[in-house]
């Protein structure tokens, strides 16, 4: 969801990259479901794993969801990062509205610090 709200509101100013810990490929069903609500449309989106060089290159990294910071790999000194401990919608339980709700949380809140952080540019 980071990398569309970011790739959406951030264009020409940011280039976004995500990439998760555990990757399975596929973005969460729901994840799709609550960005088409704002109309992005993150459907070709793919959940990545983290790559290292890559990593290198960065100018900042953002951590999201609470196990993120501490498991993340090292950050090279030349690179920023923050740290924004968003719920981690894909662990929720309940029923189907109390889950989806949980995924609409964690969008609006990255979205919201997503357009805090653009307006700081």
């Amino acid at each position: 969801m980071a990398e569309g709200i970011t790739q959406h509101y951030g264009k020409g100013i940011i280039e976004p990259y995500s990439a998760g810990l555990m990757p399975t490929g596929r973005v969460h069903p729901l994840a799709i479901s609550v960005m088409k609500e704002i109309n992005i449309d993150i459907s070709d989106h793919k959940s990545k794993g983290i790559d290292e060089q890559f990593l290198n290159t960065m100018d900042l990294i953002i951590t999201l969801c609470g196990n993120a910071e501490g498991l993340c790999p090292m950050t090279p000194s030349h690179i920023k990062r923050l740290h924004w401990p968003v719920d981690d919608p894909v662990h929720a339980e309940g029923s189907d509205e109390e889950i989806m709700n949980k995924f609409r949380a964690a969008r609006d809140e990255i979205k919201n610090r997503i357009l805090s952080f653009i307006m700081c540019l």
